[in-house]
């Protein structure tokens, strides 16, 4: 079903925008390690239709969800091919936190000099904030390809890599469509952003 006018005109903008970020933050981090890949494909721009991936922007038209282009990083050119490779697959989820709790400030700004909750500013704050915050959190679960299953990689020893990656990888994108179609992502991520965001409040409400 085709999502109404007003929930596309909030929501799919919030979406493009974590998107954009998430895919952004991969290249910026990989570029500063020393990799001219993202540059090279064209990939470190905040541009949109740089990331933009033809059915998951049908996806996001359709059911107002969709998914962008991953970035091509190459790891030979870091110094320390784990280390560095958790920084480059933790800069996506960690701009989203971000830009997460950039919005829980501007709407706590908004609410202590008494500007109304209820207007467009505020709707498109609110999505932006909810999709950066389960967008974050959906990319660190450890299925292939998404950037949790990266950072483990990096922490198990050579050899449970190994395993855990021909092991994983190969149903990566079945385990995927399990955990969203049971709705286990959901029961997963739901708790996490909650308390998120809870923290984020309260660390705004401290400021303001």
């Amino acid at each position: 079903m085709f999502l109404d006018f007003q929930t596309l005109l909030f929501r799919a903008p919030a979406l493009l925008i974590a998107l954009t970020i998430h895919e952004f933050a991969h290249a910026c981090v990989s570029d500063s390690l020393g990799d001219p890949t993202p540059a090279m494909t064209g990939r470190l721009t905040l541009n949109p239709l740089a990331h933009l991936d033809v059915i998951g922007t049908i996806a996001l038209i359709l059911v107002g969800f969709g998914w962008a282009k991953p970035v091509q990083v190459d790891p030979r050119y870091y110094k320390n091919y784990r280390a560095d490779m958790r920084k480059v697959a933790f800069a996506g989820p960690g701009a989203n936190f971000l830009l997460a709790f950039l919005c829980v400030l501007i709407l706590q700004a908004r609410l202590h000099f008494g500007i109304a909750q209820s207007g467009l500013a505020s709707q498109f704050l609110y999505w932006l904030m909810l999709y950066n915050v389960w967008f974050g959190f959906f990319n660190l679960i450890p299925i292939p390809p998404l950037d949790g299953s990266k950072i483990v990689g990096t922490l198990l020893s050579y050899r449970a890599a190994y395993l855990y990656d021909t092991a994983v990888s190969r149903y990566g994108f079945w385990l995927l469509i399990l955990v969203c179609y049971t709705g286990l992502a959901g029961r997963l991520i739901g708790p996490l952003a909650q308390g998120f965001l809870s923290l984020s409040f309260w660390a705004a409400g401290m400021i303001f």
